[in-house]
């Protein structure tokens, strides 16, 4: 009888410490140790940081651009006081597609965050925060006044990450790396989360990891990198190697361009063949030629203009007449096609088009994981831009034929004054029709339309003038208070459409 009674107690003990392999996870243990690197070895972020030291890293994080890649350099210039405390002062210089910032950022010396700097860097500093500096979370220099303290290689968990579902990060193994900064032994720090395996590759007495490959948490789906580094170069030198290096922010502003940029260009569209839809905000309202301008798309699921859609396969093309790619943002940024996880991208580019309306086409490939192509037939719309010279002129867009008709009308009598500038407000408006910038004038005692202007919107319908004189005519109603057109711009009409009938 005590053998049978044995059995039931046996499965019960099995069962009470049966676990998914995600709970698994929360028991597994780590810990390593070498000839070369003894139990008890212990690191920290920072770990050997001396004044001239110099480091490249290639990286990328999911909040910046959903992990688009850029480039960071710095260098220890030395000490810096701030108040009571002694932090390190980096130069800084970043590569970012066409993009080179230069500034400066401060790291604490408890552990190598960064507190401040530059502000054009602000970005950069949380990506360098939340990947290259990360594991400061858990091992800092000093854990008398609050910090973590060093921790050892041989220890089974360093802590666990805050994502749900994440597991404890732990030292796996001891594994020897190549990345163009050269070959190197190193512990590599492991974690779970989502599904997929997380690495950041360590090696003692350097003050930051040598390589990390890391993924977000998901609930299902494929999990997108969290954040992707390498380190490129590495050397000790007393002199800055930024000498030289200008910021093309810097430049940008110099030559004028707009460098605080606001997205108010609003246009919501379905793709051609309405598999899609996709919604454009762009900035600045007026793009210049050889500037930055920058553009937020959102993809979405057609039906459901609240759900984003996941893994876009997309670019951005200028097209020629005969349909050939005269440019693709992707090319530019290294890539065959551009990506988003989340259906929602950040995209910034220098507007090389001439000026005019530039006609930049979204294509969308399909959705797939990155590498993998689609299986769907593409789809696309096309977004028409005016694109001003950099004294901010511009040469007159073109004019589809049915606003000649309404000019024409204009001229002969069929509308009247007021239908006629209500017509022209909302072309201008709708940007259908493009304008030099002209100052707005509040109006005077009398708002009659001068009998030249109709007379030019006749000859214009009829071909005698060219567009450039007609446009003339509208600015000096513009000057003259007779014709306001109201701002900001936004749309969710496509170029070209056309309004309502402006006469019953």
């Amino acid at each position: 009888m005590k053998a049978i009674l044995s059995i039931p107690i046996i499965i019960v003990l099995f069962l009470g410490i049966t676990v998914t392999s995600d709970a698994y996870g929360q028991i597994e243990a780590g810990g390593v140790s070498s000839d070369t690197l003894p139990k008890g070895t212990t690191w920290y972020a920072g770990e050997g940081l001396e004044k001239g030291d110099f480091f490249s890293y290639s990286t990328c994080f999911v909040d910046y651009k959903e992990c688009t890649n850029f480039q960071m350099d710095f260098w220890i210039k030395g000490d810096k006081i701030v108040g009571s405390e002694t932090k390190w002062l980096s130069e800084v210089v970043v590569y970012d597609g066409n993009k080179i910032i230069v500034g400066e950022m401060e790291l604490g010396k408890i552990a190598p965050e960064p507190t401040g700097g530059t502000p054009e860097l602000g970005v950069y500093r949380g990506a360098f925060k939340s990947s290259i500096a990360w594991l400061s979370a858990f091992a800092t220099s000093d854990g008398s006044s609050g910090g973590k303290g060093p921790k050892a290689f041989s220890e089974v968990s360093w802590g666990k990450i805050g994502n749900i579902g994440g597991q404890q990060v732990v030292p796996l193994e001891i594994e020897t790396i190549t990345v163009p900064a050269g070959t190197w032994e190193t512990v590599a720090m492991s974690w779970k989360t989502g599904g997929a395996v997380s690495k950041v590759w360590i090696a003692d007495d350097f003050p930051f990891p040598i390589k990390a490959k890391t993924y977000t948490h998901v609930a299902e789906g494929i999990p997108p990198p969290e954040y992707d580094f390498k380190l490129l170069k590495y050397e000790n030198r007393s002199d800055s190697p930024f000498v030289g290096i200008k910021s093309s922010v810097d430049e940008l502003a110099a030559a004028g361009c707009n460098t605080d940029i606001e997205r108010n260009v609003i246009h919501k569209r379905s793709s051609d063949d309405f598999k899609y839809q996709v919604h454009v905000f762009y900035g600045p309202e007026d793009p210049v030629v050889g500037c930055d301008m920058q553009w937020l798309v959102n993809f979405l699921k057609f039906s459901d203009e609240t759900e984003f859609l996941n893994q876009v396969q997309y670019d951005i093309l200028v097209l020629d007449n005969d349909g050939k790619v005269k440019r693709s943002i992707a090319n530019e940024n290294g890539e065959s096609h551009l990506y988003s996880p989340s259906g929602q991208a950040l995209i910034d580019f220098v507007v090389k088009e001439d000026p005019g309306t530039a006609t930049y086409t979204i294509i969308i490939y399909g959705l797939s994981p990155k590498g993998i192509a689609p299986s769907v037939t593409s789809d696309l719309l096309t977004i028409e831009v005016p694109i001003y010279a950099s004294d901010g002129s511009i040469p007159v867009a073109k004019i589809p034929s049915w606003i000649k008709n309404n000019a024409g009308w204009w001229a002969d009598g069929t509308i009247d004054d007021t239908s006629f500038v209500q017509g022209i407000q909302f072309l201008i408006k709708e940007k259908i029709m493009q304008i030099p910038k002209t100052t707005q004038g509040t109006g005077g005692s009398s708002n009659d339309i001068p009998p030249w202007i109709k007379n030019n919107a006749g000859w214009w319908a009829n071909g005698d003038i060219d567009d450039g004189s007609f446009i003339k005519g509208l600015q000096f109603l513009i000057k003259e208070g007779i014709m306001k057109v109201p701002q900001p711009y936004q749309s969710n009409t496509s170029s070209g459409a056309e309004p309502p009938a402006w006469y019953n």
